[in-house]
């Protein structure tokens, strides 16, 4: 009796054994489906729960692009933008061409931008400009200001210091006063604009300027824009331009085109900048342009006279102290000041931003 009731036991474990092989295959997630689960979760704002399930399945498969990518975006909506970056730059190691990881990481740039733990800061700058043909000119332009970050985005406002040193054979010293107000309003996940405006009653200065430019941000990286310049001194002066952007994992490419409408009809230029980031904050650029049309604002009337420009620029943002930034840069232009007669033109200057409140 006892040795069937043994027996009945040992068969009925054997079977249960061979009954539980199939569940426990089926421990492990189907990724596609545990992807779908985790977005929806993410979608309803439950943020938490969607981060840790997102881990679990990047932890199980470690090659499925997809998981990390919308484990890095889920990081940055609960504003964990350094560890958002880092999960997407673990897949750009061994996918640098990845379109939606670019896009990505484009993405978390922007947000950490628009939610930068500064909230309210005062700058000030120098920069010169100077050429020697056909008579020496010196300008300097100091700056000060204060900017702050609204919920729609950030703007500051400032006074500008020029002051332009003529030689012979038409000598002056003189020096000028400029308001002016920037913004960079959002107006949508994927559009925002800068807006800018400009007074002087000087006459180096022009009396008004003022700028608008809309992006508008597209999948893979790439993002458009186009925008026009304002300028009136004793006439009006208006300048087009339209670019197109494309960021490449650490590295930002754009080429910009202006047209400058010319009373003799318009002119057009050129512009390649490349940046290279080393993080949020910290990146070195390079421009080169071509042409008549500047990418900088006006300062001097004359500067509308120029017939052609080939130039280099070199700038280089950095975080001295985490309250502290500073662009520093300089500039070499061959420039056609009349017919077939060139000179050699220089330009330099440095920028510093300091936050006086935190968020």
């Amino acid at each position: 009796m006892n040795r069937y009731f043994v027996l009945i036991i040992v068969v009925l474990t054997l079977v249960g054994l061979f009954n539980t092989r199939p569940v426990l295959s089926q421990e492990a997630p189907d990724p596609e489906v545990e992807y779908l689960r985790i977005k929806t979760i993410a979608f309803e704002g439950d943020y938490a729960t969607a981060a840790d399930a997102a881990r679990e399945l990047v932890n199980t498969f470690p090659s499925y692009g997809d998981a990390r990518i919308l484990l890095g975006r889920i990081l940055a909506w609960q504003k964990d933008y350094f560890n958002a970056a880092a999960v997407i730059d673990t897949l750009l190691l061994s996918d640098p061409d990845n379109a939606d990881a670019l896009s990505a990481r484009r993405d978390i740039l922007i947000w950490s931008k628009d939610n930068a733990p500064v909230s309210t800061d005062i700058r000030a700058g120098y920069s010169f400009d100077s050429f020697r043909e056909p008579y020496p000119r010196f300008w300097q332009l100091f700056k000060a200001g204060a900017g702050h970050r609204f919920n729609w985005g950030p703007a500051s406002a400032g006074l500008n210091i020029g002051n332009i040193k003529i030689g012979d054979p038409y000598p002056a010293n003189t020096t000028e006063l400029q308001i002016e107000a920037e913004a960079w309003p959002r107006i949508t996940d994927k559009n925002y604009a800068y807006l800018a405006y400009a007074y002087s009653p000087g006459s180096y200065f022009p009396r008004h300027r003022a700028a608008v430019e809309v992006w508008q941000i597209l999948p893979a990286g790439w993002a458009l824009s186009a925008g026009l310049n304002f300028y009136y001194f004793d006439r009006s002066a208006f300048i087009a331009g339209a670019s197109v952007e494309k960021y490449f994992g650490k590295y930002w490419l754009s080429a910009k085109g202006f047209i400058y409408f010319k009373d003799g009809g318009p002119t057009t230029s050129f512009y390649l900048n490349a940046r290279r980031y080393f993080n949020d904050t910290d990146y070195v650029q390079v421009t080169l342009g071509t042409g008549t049309a500047p990418d900088e604002s006006f300062d001097v009337k004359t500067d509308l006279m120029r017939l052609s420009a080939n130039s280099i620029r070199l700038a280089y943002n950095v975080s001295l102290t985490h309250k502290l930034i500073m662009r520093i840069g300089a500039g070499y232009s061959r420039e056609e000041y009349a017919e077939a007669i060139w000179r050699n033109r220089f330009e330099g200057g440095v920028n510093l931003i300091y936050a006086i409140k935190m968020k």
